[in-house]
Order: C-alpha cells, then sequence, then structure tokens
C-alpha cells in the first residue's frame, strides 16, 4: 500500500531537467526571500470571526487556507522529488512547527501538526482541527508522534543521520506505507509553517528540511505597524513579513511570483476570500 497517492509530472521545461541534473540534494538549490504583508483587514476579519463564532482565528489559520488555494492555483508547488523527477501530489497538507517543551527535560522542543486538505474546509473546521492536534502534540497523546519522538530520544548522534534518511527513502522515494513501524503517513504534508512572529521575531529564513522532502517553508513575522505609501500619501499600516524558503529544483521565480499574488490577494482582501461572515 503506498505511502501517499502520487503521480508523475508528464511535460517538464529544460530549465527545470537542468535544475534537476544541477542539484543532486536539498543542501544547495535554497532560494530564499520575503514577503511584506498589509494585514489591517486581515485583523479586522479576525476579530469580525471571533465575535461571529466564539472560536480564536490566528493568522495561522488564515495562512493554512491561503496556502490550501495558493497550491490548487499553482500544483507544480504541491511536490516532492523522487528517483530525480518530480511527482505531484494529489493532496493538500500544511505542516505546521509546534513550539513545545519536552516532559523529562524541560528543554525547548519542536514537534508539529498537519492540516490535510484545508483548501477543502471552513476556518472554523481547521481552527477545530488544529486546536485538537496541537493539544495531543503538547499533551503527549499523539502516538505516533510520541512514538517517533521516544525512537529519537534513544537513538545515538552517529545514528541519527542515517536513520533520518532511511526513513525519508522508505516514505518517499520508495513510497511506501510505514505506518506499521510507527511512521505516520504524509507527517510534513506540502508545505511547512513556523510563526516565528509568536516569538516576537520579526521575521526569519528558515532551513529546507530534506529528510521531510517539502520543497516549500514559510516562517510568519510578528505584525507591526510601519509607514508605506499608498497613492503617493504615506500612511501608517500593520504589515507582516513572511519569509520564503523553496527548493529550486522544483520552484522557481515565476512560481514564486503567482504565489505572491495569491497569498497576498486572500490576506489584504480576506472578506473576499474566507468563509463570508454573515
Amino acid at each position: 500500500m503506498a505511502n501517499l497517492p502520487l503521480h508523475k509530472k508528464k511535460h517538464l521545461s529544460a530549465f527545470r531537467k537542468s535544475a534537476l541534473g544541477t542539484w543532486h540534494t536539498p543542501y544547495d538549490p535554497t532560494v530564499y526571500g520575503v514577503l511584506s504583508i498589509k494585514m489591517d483587514e486581515a485583523l479586522r476579519y479576525i476579530d469580525a470571526f471571533r465575535e461571529r463564532t466564539g472560536k480564536h482565528l490566528t493568522v495561522s489559520h488564515m495562512v493554512a487556507k491561503a496556502i490550501g488555494a495558493v497550491l490548487e492555483e499553482v500544483p507544480d508547488a504541491n511536490a516532492l522529488l523522487r528517483f530525480s523527477q518530480i511527482y505531484l501530489r494529489d493532496s493538500i497538507g500544511v505542516f505546521f512547527q509546534v513550539v513545545m517543551e519536552d516532559p523529562e527535560t524541560g528543554e525547548i522542543d519542536l514537534s508539529g501538526a498537519t492540516i490535510h486538505k484545508p483548501n477543502e474546509k471552513t476556518l472554523e473546521q481547521i481552527v477545530d482541527e488544529f486546536a485538537k492536534k496541537v493539544s495531543a502534540v503538547r499533551g503527549g497523546t499523539d502516538k505516533a508522534l510520541k512514538n517517533s519522538r521516544n525512537l529519537m530520544s534513544r537513538v545515538p548522534p552517529w545514528a541519527v543521520s542515517p536513520l533520518l534518511r532511511l526513513t525519508s527513502f522508505l516514505n518517499y522515494t520508495l513510497n511506501l506505507d510505514m505506518s506499521w513501524a510507527g511512521m505516520p503517513k504524509d507527517l510534513f504534508g506540502s508545505v511547512m509553517i513556523t510563526n516565528v512572529g509568536s516569538l516576537g521575531l520579526p521575521y526569519a529564513l528558515v532551513p529546507l528540511v530534506p529528510y521531510s522532502r517539502v520543497p516549500l517553508l514559510l516562517a510568519l513575522g510578528s505584525i507591526e505597524e510601519r509607514a508605506v505609501v499608498e497613492d503617493g500619501q504615506l500612511v501608517a499600516r500593520k504589515v507582516m513579513d513572511v519569509g520564503a524558503t523553496f527548493d529550486h529544483r522544483v520552484l522557481d521565480g515565476g512560481h514564486a511570483a503567482k504565489m505572491q499574488r495569491i497569498v497576498s490577494a486572500w490576506m489584504e482582501h480576506p472578506f473576499e476570500h474566507f468563509d463570508v461572515l454573515d
């Protein structure tokens, strides 16, 4: 049984073939960029949503939904590499890094929660599912993640790299369902998102995670008031910087420009794109 449904991308441009032939691992073809998004309307939408539903909507929830729309419009970004070939995913998953405290050592650790098919869900559904999954991760009740963390805690440092490469090979290169061995299916989804703004950071540029095979990472910065020029006038606006990292073997500037336009449209005009608030 397959780990996840996939179909091979049939048509590759000359550049895409060159990119695949030029870079052999996710360690070297990294591209970084920063997108600044005006957030005044998004914040107004969040207030209206909370008042309307009583649910604690956040920027992260909105970005999950917006990224679902992005990957629908730019399916080339919903991909992974196998045998030096691009394979397109048949469904969308958004992985959020979750900051937690190790219950035994007290050390700050990172785990994650994946929202699958956010493009098919309402914001209310995303809020509820995200809260449930984060609670399970931080409470240690997510059995698959708990087993993975326990395994990693017992592995000696010299064996970590070979183990990660092996699990990546089994899960993605061979596309095997390894849930019987405690490896969650499609653990990292299509894109990784981390909210560094919740830590007070204005922005960050985060590295690719090679064993996850995820070609796109986003870091959401804190929302700050800045001077912005609109129609020749200097005005104060709430602005969030999003640090983007992508694998140049899979994506290029053309993809990035289209994705930027879609994300900006959704976040800067939320009442036109997200759930209708009666």
